[in-house]
């Protein structure tokens, strides 16, 4: 995946999808580097010869160093009715995550209260007895293994910030790369082993339910567990 055209996804008149790379910015913050919203951009002004600013609305974002599925959307009405999805939790996300221990049950459901550290961007999952912060839950299921890591597929029911993150290592379980959230190294090209492997929604104009999926990066670990699957 050498240039931005090898990463979409899927394209019509109102979306555009791209597979992110770990370390890439969705959209614009105080380093000034380049965004994949940049790149997608200029690649909508060059394909299409258009003129003057092109018009990109971003309803969601992935963390910098998380691969996987974003959404872009081309005109304003399809940003507006992916806003809304996206507010009501409608929009099925899964994501893949290498772990560096086996959790206690190979599946279950994960309910915790997220607090959000601004100042350290980190946020921390508490018992959700507390009654502090917001309401995070996701399911989880252990879909392959090595001697070392583990592979596990993630259903996000809520959409907190660094909810997965957070909420791993709050029962012990550090994702390969994520030295944020305790994992002891960091990966060769920055990003973490989280990925945005599948999104599945209703297309905000034409009404039809949409499903698409991103392969993770080709490295040797992502493609051992892959042909584990």
């Amino acid at each position: 995946m050498n240039t931005l055209k090898d990463r979409i996804l899927y394209e019509d008149n109102h979306l555009i999808i791209v597979n992110k790379l770990g370390g890439e910015l969705v959209q614009g913050d105080i380093t000034g580097d380049e965004t994949l919203g940049d790149l997608v951009k200029d690649y909508l002004k060059k394909t299409y010869n258009k003129q003057g600013n092109v018009y990109l609305g971003i309803p969601h974002r992935l963390d910098r160093p998380t691969s996987g599925l974003v959404i872009f959307a081309k005109t304003e009405k399809a940003l507006v009715r992916l806003n809304a999805l996206f507010k009501t939790n409608t929009v099925k996300k899964t994501y893949w995550a290498i772990v560096d221990k086996v959790p206690n049950e190979p599946e279950g459901t994960l309910i915790h209260s997220i607090i959000r550290d601004t100042k350290a961007n980190k946020s921390v999952a508490l018992p959700v007895e507390s009654k502090r912060g917001k309401l995070a839950k996701l399911d989880y299921k252990l879909i392959a293994a090595s001697k070392t890591y583990y592979l596990l597929e993630v259903l996000l029911h809520t959409g907190r910030h660094h909810q997965i993150r957070a909420q791993f290592a709050a029962i012990g379980l550090h994702i390969k790369g994520d030295l944020k959230y305790g994992f002891p190294r960091s990966n060769p090209d920055g990003g973490i082993c989280l990925h945005a492997r599948s999104i599945t929604f209703e297309h905000p104009v034409r009404k039809e339910e949409i499903t698409v999926v991103a392969d993770p990066p080709s490295d040797n670990l992502w493609t051992a567990f892959l042909n584990q699957i």
